[in-house]
C-alpha cells in the first residue's frame, strides 16, 4: 500500500508539474509563432530535429540505464553513488564529444539541410549545451528510480520557466534583425536554461545523497569496473538503436519540406506547412497526453520491479486498469479536438488554416496517446530493444512515403504518412506486449464503445449548436459538458463499472 501511494504521490506531482509544464510551453509557443509565423517555426523546427539527434548522441541510453542499475542496487547507497558517479562520468565524455560533432559540422548541416535560410550559429550555440544536457539525464535516472521525482520535476519547472524569460527578452530585442537573430533568441534561451538547469539538479543530487537512510549504508558489492561494465551492457543496445532511430527520425524531419517542394510549392510554402503541422498542430493535440505521460515513465521501474519477480498476475491486473483509463481518456480527448477543432484553433493560435489539420489529425491521438503508454510498459518489462526496433522499422516506412507520396499529393501525403506511421508503431508495439503478457484486449469496452460514445456525441453537438460557440467561456463550458456526457454515456453502456470507480478511489 505504501509502494502504491508514493507511486501515485510521484504521478501526480509529475503530472501536474507536466501539465503545468506543458501548459506554459504550448501557450509560449503560441506567442512565439504569433511573433515570428510559420516559416520562421518550420526552419525551427528543422534545427530543432537536429538538435534531438544530436541529445541522442549525448545520453547514449544512460537515463533508462541508471534508472534500471539503480532501482536494482536500491539497498545500497555506496554502491548507488558509484552507479551515479560512473553515468555521470560517462554522460560527459559522450555529451563532450557531441558537442564538438556538431560545432565542427554545423556549418555543413546549415548549408545543406537548413535550405539556406540561416546561418551555423544557432546550432553552434546549441553545441554547448549537449555536456550539461546528458549530464542531466544521468541525474534524473538516479531520482527517477528511487522514487524521488520531487527535485527532477523542480528543476523541469526551473528550467522551463528560465528558457521563457531569456528567450522572451531575446527574441523582442532581436527579432526586428529577421529570421536568423529569432532562431538564435530560442537556442540561446534553450543552452543557458539546460547549464543552470544541470547545475541545480546537481545541487539537488549532492544533497540527496548525504541525507540517504543509514539503513541503506551497506558494504558495497561492486566494484567501479564492474559498474562500468554493467552501466554500459545496458545503455549500449539501447543507444545503438537509439542512433538508428534518432537518426532516421531527424532524416525523415529534414525531408519533409524537400518532398514538399517537389510538389510545386515554393521553399516558403513548404516550410510554412511544415512548420503549421509540426511546430502548432502537433504540440496542441499533444498537450493533453502530458496528463498521462508522467505515470507512463514511472511505469518504467514499477514493471521493472514485477518482471524481475516474475509477477505476471499482478503485470496483468494493472495493465487491464491501465488500458481502461488510457483508451477512455484518449477517446475523450480525439472527440473534444474532432468536435470543437475549429473553435479551439482559432481561440489558441487565431489562425483558421490550422483548423483542418487538427480535425484530420485528431484520430491519430488514439494512437499516439496509447503508443506513448505501450512503450513504458515494454522498457519496464525490458524489452527496450524490441521498442526500438519497432520505432526504426517505422521510421524506415515513413521515409519510404514520404519519398513516394509528398511529390504527388503535397500535403496531403504528409497527413496519410503521419496516419500510417502512427498506426503502424501503436499496433506493433501493442501485439507485442501481448506476446509478452498474454492479457485480454477488451476490445468492446476500450474502443468499440467509446468510438461509439464519442462519434454520437459529436454529431450531436455539431446539431445542436453550430457556430454559436465563441468566447472561451462558452468553449470551455461546451467541453465540460461534452466530457460529462460522454462519461455519463460510458457508464450507461457499461464500459465504465461501479467496481471501476471503487477501485481508483482507493
Amino acid at each position: 500500500m505504501r509502494k502504491l501511494k508514493i507511486f501515485i504521490f510521484n504521478g501526480v506531482l509529475l503530472t501536474i508539474t507536466s501539465l503545468v509544464m506543458q501548459t506554459i510551453g504550448v501557450s509560449f509557443n503560441v506567442y512565439i509563432s504569433n511573433k515570428i509565423g510559420s516559416t520562421a517555426i518550420g526552419v525551427y523546427q528543422l534545427i530543432m530535429s537536429i538538435y534531438m539527434f544530436t541529445i541522442t548522441l549525448a545520453s547514449s541510453g544512460m537515463n533508462l540505464a541508471i534508472t534500471k542499475i539503480v532501482a536494482e542496487e536500491a539497498h545500497c547507497a555506496k554502491t548507488i553513488k558509484k552507479i551515479v558517479k560512473k553515468g555521470l562520468t560517462f554522460s560527459f565524455i559522450f555529451g563532450f564529444a557531441t558537442c564538438c560533432f556538431l560545432y565542427i559540422f554545423s556549418t555543413y548541416i546549415a548549408q545543406n539541410f537548413l535550405h539556406a535560410q540561416i546561418s551555423d550559429a544557432p546550432l553552434k550555440i546549441l553545441a554547448f549545451s549537449l555536456p550539461f544536457l546528458s549530464m542531466s539525464s544521468c541525474i534524473n535516472g538516479y531520482f527517477s528510480a528511487l522514487r524521488n521525482v520531487k527535485k527532477s520535476a523542480f528543476a523541469q519547472v526551473f528550467e522551463q520557466v528560465l528558457k521563457i524569460l531569456i528567450i522572451t527578452f531575446l527574441i523582442n530585442c532581436f527579432l526586428p534583425n529577421g529570421l536568423e537573430f529569432a532562431c538564435i533568441s530560442l537556442v540561446l534561451g534553450t543552452t543557458i536554461s539546460e547549464i543552470c538547469s544541470f547545475i541545480l539538479l546537481l545541487i539537488f543530487y549532492i544533497v540527496d545523497t548525504k541525507k540517504i537512510s543509514t539503513d541503506l549504508l551497506h558494504n558495497a558489492t561492486a566494484s567501479s569496473q564492474q559498474l562500468g561494465k554493467k552501466i554500459l551492457k545496458v545503455s549500449t543496445p539501447i543507444a545503438l538503436t537509439s542512433y538508428i532511430r534518432s537518426g532516421l527520425s531527424t532524416f525523415k524531419q529534414l525531408i519533409v519540406p524537400i518532398q514538399l517542394e517537389k510538389s510545386g510549392v515554393s521553399c516558403d510554402y513548404a516550410l510554412s506547412r511544415y512548420g503549421m503541422i509540426s511546430g502548432m498542430v502537433m504540440p496542441l493535440i499533444m498537450f493533453p497526453c502530458s496528463l498521462m505521460g508522467s505515470f507512463s515513465m514511472l511505469l518504467i521501474p514499477e514493471f521493472s520491479y514485477l518482471h524481475v519477480e516474475n509477477d505476471y498476475k499482478k503485470i496483468n491486473f494493472i495493465l487491464n486498469k491501465i488500458f481502461k483509463i488510457c483508451f477512455i481518456f484518449s477517446f475523450l480527448i480525439m472527440g473534444i479536438f474532432w468536435c470543437f477543432s475549429e473553435e479551439l484553433s482559432t481561440l489558441i493560435y487565431s489562425e483558421t488554416e490550422i483548423i483542418e489539420y487538427v480535425k484530420l489529425l485528431s484520430p491519430l491521438i488514439v494512437f499516439m496517446y496509447v503508443d506513448n503508454i505501450v512503450d513504458s510498459i515494454l522498457k519496464g518489462l525490458d524489452k527496450q530493444v524490441s521498442v526500438m526496433l519497432i520505432n526504426i522499422l517505422d521510421l524506415f516506412v515513413s521515409i519510404s512515403f514520404i519519398a513516394i507520396l509528398l511529390p504527388i499529393w503535397g500535403v496531403m501525403g504528409y497527413i496519410i504518412v503521419l496516419y500510417i506511421s502512427e498506426i503502424l508503431n501503436a499496433f506493433c508495439s501493442l501485439f507485442k506486449l501481448l506476446k509478452v503478457t498474454h492479457f485480454k484486449f477488451d476490445f468492446k469496452n476500450w474502443i468499440l464503445k467509446p468510438f461509439i460514445c464519442v462519434t454520437f456525441l459529436n454529431i450531436v453537438f455539431k446539431f445542436l449548436c453550430p457556430n454559436i460557440i465563441s468566447s472561451t467561456d462558452e468553449i470551455i463550458f461546451a467541453i465540460a459538458i461534452f466530457a460529462g456526457f460522454y462519461f455519463v454515456l460510458l457508464t450507461l453502456s457499461s464500459a465504465i463499472i461501479k467496481e471501476d470507480v471503487k477501485y481508483f478511489r482507493c
